[in-house]
């Protein structure tokens, strides 16, 4: 059965809300909402302020994790100035994760690359998740989404290293690719698994560069701005996204897939429907015909 994903090509904020009521899904209990919060000097992330009406709506937490590399979040002082510096916590109650141990150990038994994911130990206090991801390019993974937040996005510091290095965190940025792109399909389930898949996810396709918003120093988006795509299967959002941009005839629309094709980035798509916890195939349902 094809998963639906609702798509809007117009950008706003009263629109991201309006795609999530489309899905009809009631996030139970205390909701953790995970955006990012942008690397100090990168230009192309998701402000607080796009992200208002449906945190506002949903009434939830916004949260984050540490980073794994040298940069302004990698330790919780310098992320919570970060935090501070883009103005989300004078917008929503924000938690950082992992912002002290000790981690949660997740089992991933049927993960094919690593059986273990580590995050932050206030998870624990919340019982559903709204992964808000911005669609862009990224420098290792090709492209960054709803498996990409899922997995790197809700990792501990530590546990980014571990799926990073595909269960050896010591090889953070010397692991086998491939290892890598599929950690991050393991490490997406069993995030899915913990929250008893109380989940929805919302992909937001603008400002997309090649590079993430953990670059403080980003290229400037190559391609125009496509819409905002919904769904609570995180499979069929990203290949969504993928098909947009190769049907897209933006001249800018080739640099970005030369990313995504030279890092292989559709093999973690390709690792997290062998899993099974969603499909590439979809119904695109767009609300503006």
């Amino acid at each position: 059965m094809k998963s639906k994903v609702y798509f809007t090509k117009n950008i706003t904020p009263e629109n991201v809300l309006k795609l999530f009521l489309m899905l009809n899904k009631e996030l139970p209990g205390k909701v953790a909402i995970k955006v990012h919060s942008g690397e100090v000097g990168n230009q192309n992330f998701l402000r607080p302020d796009f992200w208002e009406p449906i945190v506002k709506h949903v009434g939830g937490t916004v949260v984050e994790c540490n980073t794994a590399y040298e940069g302004e979040r990698n330790t919780t002082e310098k992320h919570l100035k970060a935090i501070e510096k883009h103005s989300w916590n004078q917008y929503f109650d924000f938690d950082l994760l992992d912002a002290e141990g000790p981690d949660i150990e997740l089992e991933i038994p049927k993960g094919k690359v690593i059986q273990k994911n580590y995050i932050g130990k206030n998870a624990a206090n919340y019982d559903s998740m709204l992964v808000l991801s911005h669609f862009k390019g990224h420098p290792m993974g090709g492209y960054g989404g709803a498996i990409k937040q899922l997995s790197i996005g809700v990792g501990s510091s530590y546990g980014k290293a571990y799926i990073h290095g595909a269960g050896e965190p010591e090889k953070i940025w010397t692991a086998d690719h491939d290892l890598f792109l599929e950690s991050m399909a393991d490490a997406a389930m069993s995030v899915i698994d913990y929250y008893k898949g109380n989940l929805a996810y919302i992909n937001v396709m603008k400002n997309m560069s090649v590079d993430c918003d953990c670059c403080a120093k980003a290229e400037d988006p190559c391609m125009a701005d496509i819409g905002i795509l919904a769904s609570l299967d995180p499979i069929a959002i990203d290949q969504a996204c993928i098909d947009l941009v190769y049907a897209s005839n933006d001249p800018g629309r080739d640099h970005l897939i030369e990313r995504i094709e030279s890092r292989n980035g559709v093999l973690t798509i390709e690792a997290a429907a062998k899993l099974g916890y969603g499909s590439r195939e979809y119904e695109l349902v767009n609300i503006d015909e």
